[in-house]
């Protein structure tokens, strides 16, 4: 029986993950508080629209603090998937894997967990189960979604070898 050859480190795809792990550590800290983000947006908005309330602005922050929760750990998420389908492999022609989501997954949530904790430690930052619960729910739907996608490319890839095989 022949051994598959060794495949190089996905460096790419960590690199991607890395990075985006960095963002999110660069996020958690004084800089982008709501407090200063609430600023800078009270700023923009004047500078479009003129005179706007405080209490606007204040939601407007926060609805987008809890959109960028979502949209970050789900990226989170997905780069952890191709990170992990890159370094794992699969002897079959599978575009996706129950255990690439399911580390995907509890990475993205480890992240979360670790990210509100050490905002407990920032006077200006506070650490929110409720902000875990949000970015895990987020990694959730983001590998049910790449299930959801990848199941039916693997398909369309198995049935298109098993016509390959059958016209040989």
């Amino acid at each position: 029986m022949k051994t598959p050859p060794p495949k190089s480190f996905p460096w790419r795809e960590w690199t991607a993950a890395v990075l985006w792990l960095i963002l999110i550590a660069i996020e958690s800290t004084p800089w982008l508080s709501a407090k200063n983000t609430g600023h800078a947006l009270y700023q923009l908005l004047v500078s479009f629209f003129g005179p706007v309330s405080a209490s606007s602005v204040s939601v407007a922050n926060n609805v987008l603090r809890k959109v960028g929760h979502v949209a970050g750990y789900g990226i989170l998420s997905w780069l952890l998937f191709r990170a992990w389908r890159a370094t794992l492999g699969s002897y079959r022609a599978v575009a996706w894997a129950l255990s690439w989501s399911v580390i995907a997954f509890f990475m993205t949530a480890a992240v979360a967990s670790l990210d509100e904790w050490h905002q407990t430690f920032l006077p200006s930052r506070t650490g929110r189960l409720h902000d875990v619960i949000l970015d895990s729910a987020s990694a959730l739907a983001v590998q049910i979604l790449l299930f959801l996608i990848l199941r039916k490319r693997g398909a369309a890839v198995a049935d298109e070898q098993t016509v390959s095989v059958a016209s040989n």
